[in-house]
């Protein structure tokens, strides 16, 4: 890229500027993706050109990684691929600009990955160039909240015994009604106890006053027979 003015002259004194660098009033680069941005042309005079978006794009080379954070533990597979030839030709990966190793068909595993694997990977086949840079994020794998602590059932409260006549906030009269209602029911219950006594008593003297008349029975039917059997004896 050449500075010039106006009428196709080539100004000395002017320079071609990337991101506010000089670098000199014919600017050759060797294109690659960091070299996108801003350029234009300033002079000594302050005077400057309008300004152009320079943008470059990938080549034939491309890293496939996964998009989305991957969790610590798991498996990944990168791999380097071309777009205009096929695919599993050896390739040299590289993270956050350092070398890793070439894998023979361009496919490379990160096994139980951490946050230590967390960085910028790209990779390079020889004589089809070099890929982006992608990112590779790791996050830490989400911990099991433990189960919740059971907590014992409240203990059941019995009421206090209440009273058959209550006493407070009642009247004279109707406590003294509770009280002699009470009353009459345990006499009615002790009258009803002692009928059963006298019952049960008379049941048992009359059994014993019969166990006794059939003995005296008895005991005349004996004397009888004596007599009977004397009285025969005289008159032989």
């Amino acid at each position: 890229m050449d500075c010039m003015e106006e009428h196709n002259q080539r100004n000395q004194s002017s320079v071609w500027r990337w991101m506010g660098e000089a670098a000199g009033s014919t600017c050759n680069i060797t294109l690659h993706r960091f070299d996108s941005g801003v350029y234009w042309c300033s002079s000594r005079e302050g005077a400057a050109s309008s300004s152009i978006q320079l943008t470059v794009t990938g080549g034939s080379v491309i890293l496939q990684s996964p998009v989305l954070p991957v969790m610590e533990g798991d498996d990944v597979t990168l791999s380097c691929l071309t777009k205009t030839t096929p695919s599993n030709l050896p390739a040299a990966f590289y993270k956050d600009g350092s070398f890793i190793r070439t894998e023979p068909k361009g496919h490379m595993t990160l096994h139980h990955v951490t946050s230590s694997d967390e960085g910028l990977y790209r990779c390079n086949i020889r004589g089809h160039g070099e890929s982006p840079s992608s990112w590779i994020s790791v996050e830490e794998e989400p911990t099991t909240p433990p189960p919740p602590v059971s907590t014992p059932p409240p203990p059941v409260s019995t009421p206090p015994p209440t009273s058959i006549c209550p006493t407070d906030s009642q009247s004279l009269l109707h406590t003294l009604l509770c009280f002699t209602s009470f009353n009459v029911a345990v006499s009615l219950l002790l009258l009803v106890l002692l009928v059963l006594q006298l019952i049960q008593r008379k049941h048992e003297e009359t059994s014993v006053y019969a166990r006794m008349r059939k003995e005296d029975v008895h005991q005349e039917q004996v004397i009888f027979r004596a007599q009977m059997a004397e009285d025969r004896a005289e008159t032989q």
